[in-house]
Parts: C-alpha cells; structure tokens; sequence
C-alpha cells in the first residue's frame, strides 16, 4: 500500500483514510496476504527518491517495481494495474475552490487511473457517479464508503460551554467564511479544527476559537464539548467528520452537496450550500433542539466500519 499521503504538509482527510484503511487492511488481511507499506519515508519499503521526483514518475506510469498487487489510497499514485482510491470529483464540479494548478493535476492523474488502473474505490455513489459524467472510465468502480471510529472524550475545561463546531483542512471549498458568518448572527461562539490550506481563508473574529491541527484524543474531547457539527462545504466526496460527530452523539448541520445528503442519510440537517439565510437557520433549528436527531445520527453512524471499507478494498485486490 502507497502511503506517500501521510508525508504531505497537510496530509488532510486524505491522509486520515490512509491511515485508518491501512490499519483495517492489516486486521482483515486474507489467509496468505500481507500489507506493505511504500513512500519516500516512513514506511516499510522506502523508495529513495525526492518526494517531487517520485510524483512526477507516478504522473508517467512509471513508478519504482511494487509487486503484483498494488493499492493507492488517493490519486496521487495512478499506477497502471494498480486499485486507486479517487475521494471526489471536485477538480470539475467546483473548480473554483482550487488553485488552477491543482484542478489541473487533479484531473490529469484521475483521468490516467480511469483508464489504466486495475479498478478505482469511491467513497459514495455520488462520487462515482460524477466520475462517470466528467471522465471517460474505462476500468470498474467500486463504492467502497469509508469507516468511523467513534471518538470518545471528555468536555473540555478551556472552551466555551456551547460551541458550534467545523473540522476540516481551511480552504475555499469547505465554506467555513459563511459559517463565521452564520454564528456570528447567532452570536454563538465557533471551534474549527483542522490544518490552514490554501486560498489565504480568514477565520480570525472575536466569537471563533482556531485550535488548528490536534490530537484524537484533543479531537475527541473537543466533539464531546460541541453543541453541533457544521459541515457547510460546497463539495465533499464523503465527509468524514460528519460521521465522526454522529457516532459521538453531536447533532450535524450539513450542506445539500450531494456526497454529505448520502452520508448523512437523513440524520442530519441539510442547508442550501453557499447560503448563509439557510446555513443560519439550520443551525438556529438545531440549538434550539440539539437532542431531536441524535438517536437516529448514532444508529447511522453505527453503519460505517473501518473493517467494512477494508474487506470491501479486498474485494477489489481479488
């Protein structure tokens, strides 16, 4: 398994999927099967070339000899034979919320896995149903959804007593300048967690806390404290963080991207994307009454395993 996300500056839910699904993949391992690792550093097999260099080779299809059965948790590896993970479609649904640069990697190395991989993962049929409207696919898709692991923690002493919280890497895409905006209205105080990306997004107001990236065990305190999760992204090809609240009990307000409506399955409050009237107003609903989705978010939640993404990449390597 290629684990070169994990190297990255800010390996974000990326980085977090290779991670968990590695750890899965071990636990679940077929009689007479192993998991190696290979990146640039950290991994069981390290393969000695500049991060930059070997990125640049694996755009080519001509990456270092893995073996027969190679798995690569995002596209930065879109291997021919390999089973590539492609997490979202965004690079042609919402441009706009990348650099121009990264729309135009992104689309070249997912065209590449659609047409020479052994098979891709996708997280949600959303994606893969996108995948299919914007690139010519020429290999098998699996929907392989992603796991949660419930996070348990206790509330901490060092934020306020009621709190909306954001989880995610600070970019344009994760609209998280409206939800400023929105509990600036509700004068309610906001928590986001997660690394600053690009795009130059200014959180910084006198109501919002910016712990930046934290521990599992910070994260699973700071959920315990959260009155309600806000995840009013533009576009998602999973959005794990919705998850993560409902198996810890934390009511969700989440945009209408169609990846979040499918997670959620119902168990959250959906708003209008990019509409702070309808942003406010979910989240306005959902403080006034933080217990009425709850029950039905936790049994939801309760549907997702590593293990069950795991056994579904094996299935894929068969």
């Amino acid at each position: 398994m290629l684990t070169e996300q994990l190297n990255a500056p800010v390996p974000g839910g990326t980085g977090r999927y290779t991670a968990e699904l590695l750890k899965a993949l071990r636990e679940t391992a077929p009689s007479g099967w192993t998991v190696t690792t290979a990146a640039t550093a950290n991994a069981d097999r390290v393969i000695r070339l500049p991060r930059r260099a070997l990125v640049a080779l694996w755009e080519r299809g001509l990456p270092p000899k893995l073996g027969p059965h190679v798995h690569a948790p995002t596209p930065l590896a879109p291997l021919p034979g390999a089973v590539v993970t492609v997490h979202d479609v965004v690079p042609w649904t919402h441009p706009e919320t990348l650099t121009p640069r990264g729309v135009a990697w992104h689309r070249k190395v997912i065209a590449k896995a659609a047409a020479t991989a052994k098979a891709l993962v996708v997280p949600t049929k959303a994606v893969a149903d996108q995948l299919r409207d914007h690139v010519r696919v020429e290999v098998p898709v699996h929907v392989v959804p992603n796991g949660v692991t419930r996070l348990v923690g206790e509330k901490p002493h060092d934020l306020p007593g009621r709190y909306v919280l954001a989880i995610g890497t600070i970019e344009p895409r994760k609209g998280f300048d409206l939800l400023v905006k929105a509990t600036e209205r509700l004068d309610v105080p906001l928590v986001v967690i997660g690394p600053r990306g690009w795009g130059g997004v200014d959180l910084r107001a006198p109501h919002v806390t910016l712990l930046g990236k934290v521990s599992d065990e910070r994260l699973a305190s700071v959920l315990a404290g959260a009155t309600v999760l806000a995840a009013p992204s533009l576009a998602e090809g999973f959005g794990l963080p919705v998850l993560e609240a409902m198996a810890a009990g934390v009511p969700v307000v989440h945009s209408d991207d169609p990846a979040l409506v499918e997670v959620a399955g119902g168990a959250g409050t959906a708003v209008r994307r990019g509409d702070l009237g309808s942003l406010t107003e979910g989240l306005r609903q959902v403080l006034m009454d933080p217990h009425h989705t709850i029950a039905a978010a936790f049994t939801r939640a309760s549907e997702f395993t590593w293990e069950k993404t795991a056994r579904g990449v094996w299935d894929t390597h068969m």
